[in-house]
């Protein structure tokens, strides 16, 4: 995995297995550890998080899981009512109070907890997709907004005890966005006006108004 940057006076480098430790470390001091892995759309939220899963995973089995905030997408039936369909993706067209209540469920923990998860294929979030088990005790949350300066995201920000920010250079995420659309079938025209029209703004945004996070990861 690429570098890593921790966010302080000395601008110190760490590698990722670096921040596997930070992470460990702080998670041993508390019962339950909500780390925030935030960034634009093509930014590698997923595989970031679920590749720091499975190195945390490894050290210490079975501590840590993914939370992904794309299971609060609203219903493509509600965005065609409200005519916001083009708009999927943006902060407009998730539930964030419906995720800020189960982030706040899950920082208090002592139960095991069934969260929703967004199918791509399927273009949909599914309910009740997964479990976070009471015993899970490194919780990776990732999503686009999560450090998203505006309200109501704002008021994530005491719900996460560690944060990171995925950072990739404006003109790949134009390009990996692009190739997400090309890969679901669009032909090239409609993935470039897909990624521009909709995707470029919402990581434009992203990029612009999040706070600043502990750790910045070079992706």
């Amino acid at each position: 995995m690429a570098g890593l940057t921790l966010l302080d006076d000395r601008q110190e480098a760490v590698t990722a297995q670096d921040l596997v430790s930070a992470i460990l470390a702080r998670a041993a001091d508390t019962k339950r550890l909500v780390v925030a892995i935030a960034g634009p759309p093509g930014a590698g939220k997923s595989t970031v998080s679920a590749t720091l899963c499975a190195a945390i995973n490894a050290r210490d089995p079975d501590a840590a899981v993914v939370v992904p905030m794309d299971g609060f997408h609203l219903d493509n039936a509600i965005l065609d009512a409200r005519d916001m369909r083009k708009r999927k993706g943006s902060p407009p067209t998730f539930d964030c109070a419906g995720f800020e209540v189960m982030l706040r469920r899950l920082r208090e923990g002592g139960e095991d907890i069934v969260i929703p998860l967004f199918d791509r294929k399927l273009d949909l979030a599914r309910a009740g997709a997964d479990i976070v088990k009471a015993d899970q005790r490194i919780l990776l949350v990732e999503g686009n907004y999560l450090l998203l300066d505006q309200a109501p995201w704002n008021r994530l920000e005491p719900l996460f005890d560690m944060t990171v920010f995925l950072q990739v250079d404006r003109l790949e995420l134009e390009n990996r966005l692009v190739q997400r659309w090309l890969g679901f079938g669009y032909n090239v025209g409609s993935a470039q006006a897909r990624a521009l029209s909709n995707d470029m703004p919402n990581a434009d945004l992203v990029l612009e108004h999040s706070r600043p996070a502990d750790f910045i990861l070079k992706n």
